[in-house]
């Protein structure tokens, strides 16, 4: 199944447009260029709530930036249903000790699917106490990131607390090339790394 993320989807999708229907979905968001895509595609066919919940962004000025840039984009996309931000708690302690023991793994090892976890986790609950119908997560539109992984960390997350999960892989049919068109058309802030000091000192080392 979480192969053929997209395709379920897409079916879900035309599924729920034959009977009318328009649930709810809660997705979390890692910054406003991921969103930008899956927010402009998703919002014709569910009510969104997007909770922003990065507590791997070590930085505070970094994660108040990207707070802002997600607000910005919300008020400006021209969505045909509802899209409402939920601001989750920030706290970087949270992460470090989620990840301790972890921080010389490279990235995309295990220190990046316990970060996967904890968001997800955090996006399953919100999604139980608000009552929406799915959660998703825009993280699989990067092209760095591996889907099959997040999709399966957060199916596992949603058997956990009795919630439904919405499988995705949001790089297929361009959708990450259109998020960088979305970019330039709302002048986003693009990052040239996740949020994690050990991100951004791989990052900067790249840079030198």
């Amino acid at each position: 199944m979480m192969q053929n993320a997209q395709k379920n989807m897409d079916a879900l999708i035309e599924q729920n447009a034959q009977s009318g229907t328009v649930p709810t979905l809660l997705i979390h968001a890692c910054c406003a260029p991921c969103s930008s895509y899956v927010l402009e595609y998703l919002s014709n066919y569910f009510h969104i709530i997007i909770l922003y919940y990065n507590p791997n962004i070590t930085d505070k000025s970094e994660y108040d930036y990207r707070l802002c840039e997600e607000e910005r984009l919300i008020s400006a996309l021209d969505s045909k249903h509802p899209i409402r931000l939920v601001k989750g708690d920030y706290d970087p302690e949270v992460y470090l000790s989620a990840v301790k023991g972890l921080e010389a793994e490279p990235e995309g090892g295990e220190r990046c699917s316990v970060c996967f976890e904890l968001r997800l986790r955090e996006a399953a609950k919100y999604c139980k106490k608000l009552g929406a119908d799915y959660f998703a997560t825009t993280l699989t539109i990067s092209p760095l990131k591996n889907a099959e992984k997040i999709n399966s960390i957060g199916q596992r997350i949603a058997d956990e607390y009795g919630v439904k999960y919405l499988p995705s892989d949001f790089k297929k049919k361009n959708g990450y090339k259109r998020s960088i068109e979305l970019s330039r058309k709302y002048d986003l802030y693009r990052q040239n790394f996740c949020g994690c000091v050990f991100s951004r000192r791989q990052a900067q080392m790249l840079d030198k």
